[in-house]
């Protein structure tokens, strides 16, 4: 939940992105940081594995600017996409406004994007949080891979809550800061 310092007239709000392993988290993160005014956000922090996935998560505060007269300052995370680290996935969530589910697009992973939502819903409800109440948008990432499902099938079997979707080459930045200002939008609706 979003932390209110109204005597500093600051709200910190909090960011996951969510997915399998290797779908792009990281990659939206590392864009946004990279692409982001350096006066407007802070830090970049990760802790990666010899596989240079990410172990743990990734924090970047960006700085949204004014709203109502409060500075309003969002924290992204990421979590580990491998199976091994369930565990941290529920670590991560906690406290969280809003996530974005970010879909590997290779027409292998679809099952595997399915049992991430799955888990995601489940992490949520053991966190005593509503999917139906909560701010979410899913991206559809690696839309430049030859064997990418098309639109309609992803749509079709992650998008049951007919949340917002993105589709997105993270790396290249496609779809990006699109995905982020819509559930930065949504969760700023929330407060």
């Amino acid at each position: 939940m979003a932390l209110i310092n109204t005597a500093g007239r600051e709200i910190q709000c909090k960011l996951v992105y969510y997915g399998i392993g290797q779908s792009g988290k990281t990659s939206n993160v590392q864009y946004i940081f990279q692409h982001s005014p350096s006066e407007s956000r802070g830090q970049f922090l990760s802790v990666a594995t010899e596989q240079e996935m990410t172990l743990f998560f990734d924090f970047l505060p960006l700085d949204f600017g004014l709203v109502h007269g409060f500075h309003v300052r969002f924290h992204l995370y990421t979590v580990p996409g491998q199976i091994r680290y369930e565990r941290t996935h529920a670590a991560v969530l906690q406290g969280a406004d809003g996530v974005v589910f970010v879909a590997d697009s290779h027409r292998d992973r679809l099952e595997e994007n399915y049992g991430g939502l799955v888990e995601l819903e489940a992490n949520m409800h053991s966190l005593g949080r509503d999917m139906a109440e909560f701010p979410l948008v899913l991206q559809w990432n690696k839309r430049d891979v030859p064997d990418a499902l098309s639109v309609a099938v992803l749509e079709r079997y992650l998008n049951r809550r007919g949340v917002p979707t993105f589709e997105a080459t993270a790396i290249t930045g496609m779809g990006v800061f699109p995905t982020l200002r819509t559930i930065c939008k949504h969760i700023m609706a929330r407060l």
